[in-house]
């Protein structure tokens, strides 16, 4: 079994409106990404929410749609993913999303044993 590696990668949690996924997922991969994870999303935050009806039934809609992409990528790709995500989710308005960055230990390719960013780019 591989050791946990001591050069750091980072995972990237980038949450964004479903209408943009389309335009993150080209943005990023012209910086190199060569793979992302998608996760159909809910959350609440300074949107607040609103109030629909339903067969004439009032309810409260606290959440709201989003999406998630997650993105495993060596610590130098980071700013340059945060800059082509911010180029197509910005529209400067409340509830564009976020990016959320943390430190990855180690990746492993399941098929190959490929082990840090090998796995992640398919290098080796």
């Amino acid at each position: 079994m591989p050791g946990i590696r001591q050069k750091f990668m980072k995972l990237m949690s980038i949450v964004v409106k479903p209408s943009k996924v389309e335009a993150v997922k080209s943005a990023i991969s012209s910086v190199g990404v060569s793979g992302a994870t998608i996760l159909d999303a809910r959350g609440f935050g300074s949107t607040k929410g609103h109030t629909d009806s339903y067969r004439g039934a009032q309810y409260q809609v606290d959440t709201n749609p989003k999406a998630m992409l997650q993105v495993a990528c060596k610590d130098e790709s980071v700013n340059d993913i945060i800059e082509a995500v911010r180029s197509v989710a910005n529209t400067n308005t409340i509830g564009d999303g976020k990016i959320f960055i943390t430190e990855l230990l180690d990746v492993i390719r399941i098929r190959t044993g490929e082990t840090g960013e090998g796995a992640i780019n398919g290098e080796y």
